[in-house]
């Protein structure tokens, strides 16, 4: 199990790798990660609004979900069982998709003024890119997803048995 995390941890890393490179590609479209905060709608009914930040957490993840899925299935875990294509690329981004959404939890306070958790001032700027709160809320969100991510995939995604 141990030599199966590593190897999880290395698909993670490339696609934690894949992941930004389709965050900086967005922000990018959108005029640079100092614009993740733009609304892009209003929540009906609610003083809340959905952000630019989470359409990039969204596309991001299932970009790197698919590029994970097909690389854990050949390699992370090769001798378990493979079901179809699909029926696992489903289960694997439901898994996916539950680590998703705290992690998008996470980015959003990591990444909101008012939060307790916020990446402030002078560490993290919004207009470097190195020093990005938004790259880093991503990539930190990520990592704190990763070892109940490969867990559930470890016992249910790529079960030995159905």
């Amino acid at each position: 199990m141990a030599l199966q995390f590593v190897r999880f941890a290395v698909v993670g890393g490339a696609g934690v790798l894949v992941n930004m490179a389709v965050a900086v590609a967005l922000n990018g479209a959108n005029g640079g990660a100092g614009n993740a905060r733009e609304i892009l709608f209003a929540i009906p009914w609610t003083v809340y609004n959905v952000r630019f930040t989470a359409l990039v957490w969204v596309v991001s993840f299932l970009v790197a979900a698919v590029f994970n899925y097909q690389l854990n299935r050949v390699w992370t875990f090769r001798n378990r069982a493979r079901p179809p294509w699909w029926s696992g690329l489903w289960r694997f981004v439901l898994v996916g998709s539950v680590a998703a959404a705290v992690g998008l939890g996470l980015k959003v306070a990591l990444t909101h003024p008012d939060a307790a958790v916020y990446l402030a001032h002078p560490w993290f700027e919004d207009d470097q890119v190195l020093r990005s709160r938004e790259y880093w809320a991503q990539l930190i969100a990520i990592l704190l997803t990763l070892p109940i991510n490969f867990l559930v995939n470890r016992y249910w995604t790529f079960a030995r048995e159905r």
